[in-house]
């Protein structure tokens, strides 16, 4: 039973910050790349004012999943080095940080642009 309850809060979080995204779409004259870094960056602010990290705690995959974790996960590690090495830590905490991640993009990006050919839009 305690799965399932962590499935619903996951997908209801996830879904909502899906929802948002998808309104922005529809409602804004915002383009799709202004609107994920949008999301990237109210991530990095919602943790630095300390209200990303609990919606983490009670979502879980639902919060870290869209891209808005991913700028939680670079306050996270910014923050995490600049305790562990000072100033410095500003500059080296977040690529630390989101470094398995940002690695996997790349070559998973690499092998699909290997495998499938690219087609113009018209």
């Amino acid at each position: 039973m305690d799965i399932l309850v962590n499935l619903i809060k996951a997908f209801l979080v996830g879904g909502g910050i899906c929802l948002i995204g998808q309104i922005l779409i529809d409602y804004t004259k915002l383009t799709p790349a202004r609107i994920l870094t949008g999301f990237v960056v109210a991530g990095v602010a919602l943790s630095a004012v300390g209200l990303y990290g609990p919606l983490v705690d009670f979502a879980g995959t639902g919060a870290t999943v869209p891209l808005s974790g991913f700028g939680h996960l670079l306050a996270e590690g910014v923050k995490q080095a600049v305790n562990e090495l000072g100033c410095i830590g500003i500059l080296s905490g977040g690529i630390s940080a989101a470094g398995a991640g940002i690695g996997a993009a790349v070559t998973f990006g690499l092998i699909a642009a290997l495998i499938f050919s690219s087609k113009d839009k018209n």
